[in-house]
């Protein structure tokens, strides 16, 4: 199987071997292949509501060699999936097109609630077995931010989907480098909004285990452990208190992009608009009361993969 998710920041690869059904609803996914480019498709999208030809490019040719690995690699299904900046463009049929003719499948441009279903499906999966429920699933996109309470064995029980994304909050708030003051305050106050609104709408609050998934979270999480190289298997599933994020959070927003570029974990497309991100991942923690988050390298790519283990039509 191999599943594609394009966001605002991001395009990811994952091509899987689905576990044998006689090894049990909790048997994991055989990774052959993990790939992430930071090709920014969203750039601009929040201020003129299209995706710029040079960020379309980019994405083209991050596809091309992804479609090169999953020939490469023999996957018998394939499934893209396109979120925020795709949702948001009064000229995604260009994206749409570039998509089917470097990649030979169409796009799914899925709804903010589909998204967040294939987000809680790869979190949830392979938690450890005694991780407290129900659970709140965020993932903090370049685009969008998605909500999601459930439990294991009952699903998704409500989500929703907030505009407050790195790129989008950077881009719209954080324009100084290091920002100043005024301007966290405006993110800060943007994001609050959101958050309340959305923990109005899904009962996070009363959730038992807050679950943060995607680049904003893992490098942050991976920052608070002080980690000198990325090192995706100590992230996973690694838990942080509030007050560290907080910590990172401040330090990040207080860096110029040159000091934050020098983090170890730092990718180098990520450097402008982690600052946003780790803010968003704060806010939420306090308005929602968490004292703690789980990091999880499973997230919606790993929800795309599962999908296709369901016959057509389910």
């Amino acid at each position: 199987m191999a599943a594609i998710d394009c966001g605002t920041n991001s395009i990811r690869l994952l091509v899987a071997d689905l576990p044998d059904p006689s090894a049990g609803p909790d048997a994991p996914l055989a990774d052959l292949s993990r790939r992430m480019e930071i090709v920014r498709l969203g750039q601009g999208v929040d201020k003129t509501g299209r995706l710029a030809p040079e960020a379309i490019e980019r994405t083209r040719v991050a596809l091309a060699s992804y479609a090169a690995e999953i020939e490469k690699l023999g996957a018998e299904r394939v499934r893209m999936c396109a979120t925020s900046a795709s949702r948001d463009a009064s000229n995604a049929a260009d994206f749409r097109e570039m998509v089917e003719r470097t990649l030979g499948v169409a796009p799914e441009v899925v709804t903010g609630d589909e998204e967040a279903r294939l987000s809680f499906t790869g979190a949830v999966r392979g938690l450890p077995a005694g991780t407290e429920e129900p659970f709140l699933v965020i993932d903090i996109g370049g685009g969008s931010t998605e909500f999601v309470v459930g439990t294991r064995a009952g699903g998704v029980e409500a989500a929703i989907s907030m505009d407050i994304g790195c790129v989008r909050m950077t881009e719209r708030h954080l324009h100084g480098d290091p920002p100043g003051m005024a301007e966290v305050a405006a993110a800060q106050a943007d994001i609050a909004v959101a958050v309340d609104r959305a923990l109005a709408a899904v009962p996070g609050r009363q959730a038992a285990t807050l679950v943060g998934l995607a680049g904003s979270v893992t490098t942050v999480v991976a920052i608070a452990q002080g980690l000198q190289e990325y090192d995706p298997g100590r992230i996973h599933h690694a838990r942080v208190s509030y007050e560290a994020v907080a910590d990172v959070t401040a330090d990040l927003l207080g860096k110029t992009r040159e000091q934050r570029l020098a983090i170890p974990v730092m990718h180098p497309g990520r450097a402008d608009v982690i600052g946003a991100g780790a803010l968003v991942l704060r806010v939420i923690m306090e308005r929602a009361g968490m004292a703690s988050v789980v990091a999880s390298e499973h997230d919606i790519l790993d929800g795309i993969a599962w999908s296709l283990a369901q016959p057509a039509g389910q």
